[in-house]
């Protein structure tokens, strides 16, 4: 007795003394095959600098579709990665039931999801954000991505999304300084109520100010000194050329550094002035960038692009009493486009629509590229200038004039650019430097990619058609982008990161839902009976 108590004593104490030492060493071990529960090393180096206690509430709880409970999983389970990699993160998981209208008051909007069981489809409504609080400043986080597609590719993008929504959100409440970007004036750009949408986004991250090339009283040195002050400059669609003074202080300012997004129109062509006369001449825009891009890499051509794979455009087919009837037609001027790179810009996003788009050509030099948007295969070039006839619309389609290549429309560009004045005569003094540091820029030859239309006075959604209601990517795109260009702790490459996740067939459930609740109720009651009555006829034999 004694023997057995003094083992027992023995091993209590191991067990205690295994704890205490495991306390001190801790580790994890995903053996997932696409490594979803390991930390990209971004996230861990934002989480390990946190000094102070963060609070982070999660509003997935309560009944929603079975599917999405693998988003609450996956969430939970990406928290307590966190929470073990760094004690001041706290979370907690809040039923919205009751503070529904709290919650749309500060933006969180519900989602109407389509639930499936036994044949019977059925609508749920779920609050699938997150919100963060540190110090004394919040951030919403949205964890259920948009989509176009069913609910599984949204779950799937959804889950993908976890690490980068929560790391993006980490970093704007712990980011001591934020980066300044520039919005280019001067050259005829895009009024600011046609960039209302993006840059009310682009504000919750980044200072923002306007920027003009050419100012009285200032010297153009003293335009390029003040210009870089900022890390990035937005070129929205110039109608006017820029003048050499112009080019050259943009030239040196993308060589020593600062970042640039070009959105350019090579072309003449409006909607508005379409529809108002039905057809229209579209003829080339010259802008004096040719020079200044070719050195960098690029042309953009002096073309117009179709694409069968396009968005709607609403016209007016008639009247019902006094009211117009619209009809939506598909607008080969208007493509609908995607890209083939797995870019972390490109990932996971809805078609980008673009409007009478140019087609980009890529030089050979030592700048790398990497194409962004680009048309589908049925698509053609059109020669400058072109009549554009709205009743072309009802035209019969023949596939076989589409069949081209696919044309770019959109290009990353990176590395060391040269000054396209190196060798040339320059306007102005300055401590020219003819060939510079690392540095990046995007190039798009449409500029009505970043332009949200106006109704009644007012901007709406960048990544919603007013007339159609079609959802596009524009929006998502161009912040990757800046995000991409402004990037120093590698948040956009988390975007990157792909799940396999595994969900279950439900035709195949529901139609074989019998066999296997027979299969696992009633199959192991019976053999757990024959053991019963073997092992009792067992003891009966032998004990007998």
């Amino acid at each position: 007795m004694k023997k057995n108590l003094k083992h027992s004593v023995i091993v209590v104490i191991g067990i205690l003394l295994l704890n205490i030492v495991a306390s001190y060493f801790y580790s994890r071990w995903d053996l997932t095959a696409d490594k979803r529960h390991t930390l990209t090393e971004t996230s861990k180096d934002l989480v390990e600098k946190i000094d102070t206690d963060i609070l982070i509430k999660v509003y997935l709880e309560g009944d929603f579709p079975l599917d999405f409970k693998r988003l609450q999983q996956a969430t939970k389970q990406h928290l307590e990665e966190l929470k073990a990699l760094n004690a001041h993160i706290h979370y907690r998981f809040i039923n919205p039931s009751s503070i529904e209208e709290e919650l749309i008051q500060n933006g969180m909007q519900p989602s109407r999801l389509t639930m499936e069981e036994n044949g019977v489809v059925s609508e749920a409504i779920i609050f699938p954000w997150a919100s963060i609080r540190f110090k004394d400043k919040d951030v919403q986080i949205a964890l259920l991505t948009e989509s176009q597609t069913d609910q599984k590719n949204q779950l799937q993008n959804s889950i993908e999304h976890i690490e980068y929504a929560f790391s993006e959100g980490i970093h704007k409440l712990t980011q001591k300084k934020r980066k300044t970007i520039a919005i280019l004036r001067g050259n005829g750009e895009l009024d600011d109520i046609y960039l209302y949408d993006f840059l009310k986004s682009l504000q919750e991250k980044y200072d923002l100010a306007p920027f003009i090339l050419t100012k009285e009283n200032a010297a153009p040195q003293e335009i390029l000194a003040d210009l870089q002050n900022f890390d990035l400059t937005v070129i929205a669609k110039p109608t006017q050329s820029f003048s050499e003074t112009e080019k050259l202080v943009l030239d040196q300012y993308i060589v020593k550094g600062g970042k640039s997004l070009w959105l350019l129109d090579y072309v003449y062509a409006e909607m508005d002035s379409l529809q108002q006369s039905g057809a229209a001449f579209v003829t080339h825009r010259d802008l004096n960038l040719t020079d200044l891009l070719f050195a960098y890499g690029i042309r953009i051509n002096h073309n117009l692009i179709q694409d069968l794979y396009s968005s709607k455009i609403a016209l007016a087919t008639g009247n019902v009493g006094n009211q117009t009837q619209f009809q939506q037609f598909l607008w080969s001027y208007y493509p609908l486009v995607t890209s083939k790179s797995d870019h972390p810009i490109t990932k996971n996003l809805k078609g980008v629509n673009l409007k009478f788009p140019s087609s980009i050509d890529t030089l050979k030099n030592a700048i790398t590229k990497t194409i962004l948007l680009q048309s589908s295969p049925l698509s053609k070039k059109n020669g400058l200038p072109i009549l554009v006839n709205l009743a072309s619309i009802a035209d019969e389609v023949k596939p076989e004039e589409y069949a081209e290549k696919e044309h770019v429309f959109g290009v990353l560009l990176e590395g060391q650019f040269e000054s396209a004045f190196q060798h040339r005569t320059k306007s102005f003094e300055t401590d020219f430097t003819p060939k510079g540091m690392p540095n990046k820029m995007i190039v798009l030859s449409d500029g009505d990619i970043i332009a949200n239309q106006v109704l009644n006075g007012q901007p709406t959604r960048l990544d919603v058609d007013k007339w159609t209601g079609q959802q596009f990517g524009n929006k998502d795109f161009l912040l990757n982008a800046v995000d991409y260009l402004l990037d120093d702790t590698g948040l956009v490459a988390i975007r990157g990161k792909s799940l396999d996740i595994k969900l279950l067939n439900k035709e195949k459930v529901y139609e074989e839902k019998r066999f296997w609740q027979f299969l696992n109720i009633v199959v192991p009651l019976v053999l757990l009976g024959l053991f019963g009555v073997f092992f009792g006829y067992y003891r009966k034999k032998k004990y007998a």
